[in-house]
């Protein structure tokens, strides 16, 4: 199938494959990304949610197939590209919170800082943007995973970007704080206009954000709005077993619905899926 190229894409693959050896995570997946779009990224883990965002950050080559971010090929240290990784706690760490999110605007390159004032204006209207102004001279390991959290997107968002990759950026942090780091985000992506590629297990702090879902699961795919791909049709099609999803005030429970499913259901295959019977 052939994708006409629009000029409003962010990201654009055509005839897309990746594997490891004989392991599949994705073939012929055509994709465009729209400028401005919230597109997530779900799957149990070992299904490539991850190494999507290294294949738009140009880190890993696909196997076959073309891929353009705003309108070029992938390449690493792409400057229109902003990129939170996985949230992991920096205890220890006596940098202080300003000078983390320093390194954003130019810890990539070499030589003395010329302009400091200018330097410490962008800082500081960063911490702002993401409220973590009254802790911005803390050491960051004195601060909480979901203050640490806000620090990363602020040093995400230093070059302005169009596109802002997301890789689990709610792991491990307390329902609150998925809420209010999901907002920061949602609020750049319509303040700027900016595309957000969101990787997650968990769709429900985001759930009212989102445009569209690629949902992958052993080796397979599918593409489109939420409401269209949490189904149990589409879930139990895609793990080839039964799959009922259950939604409820405008959330999503997903639960496997036999004994295999129930195997598949542990934490490090597909947290999102429950076994039959079982709660959040």
């Amino acid at each position: 199938m052939t994708i006409i190229s629009k000029p409003t894409a962010s990201v654009e693959i055509n005839g897309g494959g990746l594997s490891f050896g004989q392991r599949k995570l994705w073939d012929e997946l055509n994709l465009i990304i729209e400028q401005g779009e919230y597109f997530a990224v779900l799957g149990p883990n070992g299904s490539g949610k991850s190494t999507f965002l290294k294949v738009v950050l140009g880190l890993t080559p696909m196997s076959s197939g073309v891929i353009k971010v705003l309108g070029r090929p992938a390449q690493a240290g792409h400057p229109g590209v902003g990129y939170i990784p996985q949230q992991k706690t920096l205890g220890g760490v006596t940098l202080r919170a300003r000078d983390l999110v320093g390194l954003g605007l130019d810890g990539h390159k070499w030589g003395i800082r010329l302009n400091t004032r200018k330097h410490r204006a962008l800082v500081d209207q960063l911490l702002e943007s993401v409220g973590a102004s009254d802790y911005a001279n803390v050491p960051v390991g004195l601060l909480s995973g979901g203050e640490q959290q806000r620090l990363r997107i602020a040093q995400a968002l230093a070059n302005d970007p169009q596109i802002v990759l997301a890789d689990e950026a709610l792991l491990s942090l307390d329902l609150h704080h998925q809420y209010a780091v999901s907002e920061l985000i949602h609020r750049y992506n319509k303040d700027r206009a900016a595309t957000v590629i969101f990787v997650t297990h968990e769709i429900n702090p985001i759930i009212d954000h989102v445009d569209r879902v690629l949902y992958l699961a052993n080796g397979r795919f599918t593409v489109g709005a939420v409401d269209q791909v949490m189904t149990s049709e589409v879930l139990s099609d895609l793990y080839q077993t039964p799959v009922e999803v259950i939604r409820s005030n405008g959330r999503y429970i997903v639960v496997g619905g036999d004994s295999h499913t129930e195997h598949c259901s542990t934490p490090d295959i597909a947290p999102h899926v429950l076994p039959k019977g079982a709660s959040r």
